[in-house]
């Protein structure tokens, strides 16, 4: 059973880089079709795709975050990183790392990430 586990500070200061890491258990990074997402959700708002990296290394990107977002991968590791720069209080959100093969899809449970001075 695939499971991911999300780390990183729950707290960033306005303007630097926010960068949660999701270690994926239970199955390669790399296997074939599998697709990992970072998806978020701000107080009050709905959730919102923010990017994925493939099993192939191949980054889909959201347009409206381009500009801002980096993922990466550490197959050695086995965990991919989210990148979000120049943060705002408009980024505190609930993050989520999830992964997608086929018909399936497994989450983490989420963190809060506070933007704040």
């Amino acid at each position: 059973q695939v499971q991911l586990q999300e780390s990183g500070p729950g707290l960033v200061k306005p303007s630097q880089t926010l960068s949660p890491t999701c270690t994926v258990s239970g199955g390669s990074i790399t296997t074939n079709y599998y697709y990992w997402s970072w998806i978020r959700q701000a107080p009050g708002k709905g959730m919102e795709w923010m990017g994925a990296i493939a099993y192939s290394g191949s980054l889909y990107d959201s347009p409206s975050l381009k500009s801002r977002t980096s993922i990466s991968r550490d197959t050695a590791k086995n965990q991919y990183t989210l990148q979000l720069s120049s943060v705002t209080p408009e980024d505190t959100a609930e993050y989520y790392c999830a992964g997608r093969h086929y018909e399936k899809d497994y989450w983490d449970k989420g963190t809060l990430i506070t933007v704040s001075s």
